[in-house]
């Protein structure tokens, strides 16, 4: 178990390397010596979980979707607003998820499948807006599936945005502008108006995730 433990422990310090230098670089100008002296590892260790430039990044990649569970919401047009929400809180605050969405962004990248991450973010929120419409918060007009693709497609410029002018530091803002946009034209005002689009509210759903994860892998004392 220790010997596995540790591998996972390799595997994670060389994706999280690889996260710093893409970020840092882009794909075409990141090069596996680079990644190596950030992790700190040995050839061998790093092609051990990874045999190319092209799977770091798609480990990159994949590992920003690692966390979108989030606890069901009665609500679920406040879940949508949770799952966007909780993503900007990330891309702020996580080197793992900047680096993810500049990949996924990169069209420098040629040889890199960059598509995971949209298909995966449409498939969330489609299946989040599917649950809406079945509860009645939806007009009758919405089709989710075509709602997802514009709050992923708008997502993602305005993160671009964001990132070009301030470094992040008001996507918060940003991202609840494009929403109060957005949704009056998806969402009935009766059920809009119940939906906390706070500020923090990026924040005070990742408090909930970690301090639910604390409270499930705390050891009994006793």
């Amino acid at each position: 178990m220790a010997k596995q433990d540790r591998a996972i422990r390799t595997r994670q310090t060389i994706l999280s390397a690889a996260a710093r230098v893409f970020e840092k670089h882009g794909y075409q100008a990141a090069t596996i010596i680079e990644i190596l002296a950030e992790a700190g590892v040995t050839k061998g260790a790093l092609y051990f979980h990874f045999q190319s430039k092209e799977e770091l990044a798609q480990g990159v990649l994949s590992e920003q979707d690692q966390h979108l569970a989030l606890p069901g919401r009665i609500c679920k047009t406040q879940e949508v607003v949770d799952v966007i929400m909780l993503h900007a809180y990330r891309l702020q605050t996580d080197p793992m998820v900047r680096a993810g969405v500049r990949l996924s962004l990169d069209q420098q990248a040629h040889d890199l499948d960059r598509s995971g991450p949209f298909l995966n973010w449409g498939e969330v929120l489609t299946g989040l807006l599917e649950k809406a419409q079945a509860q009645g918060e939806l007009l009758p007009h919405v089709v989710p599936r075509e709602t997802s693709d514009v709050l992923v497609g708008s997502f993602a410029g305005v993160q671009a945005m964001s990132q070009a002018l301030s470094g992040y530091q008001d996507l918060a803002e940003r991202v609840r502008s494009l929403l109060r946009h957005l949704l009056p034209n998806v969402v009935l005002a009766s059920v809009l108006a119940s939906v906390d689009l706070s500020l923090t509210r990026g924040v005070t759903v990742f408090t909930e995730l970690t301090e639910t994860h604390d409270e499930e892998t705390a050891v009994p004392v006793g």
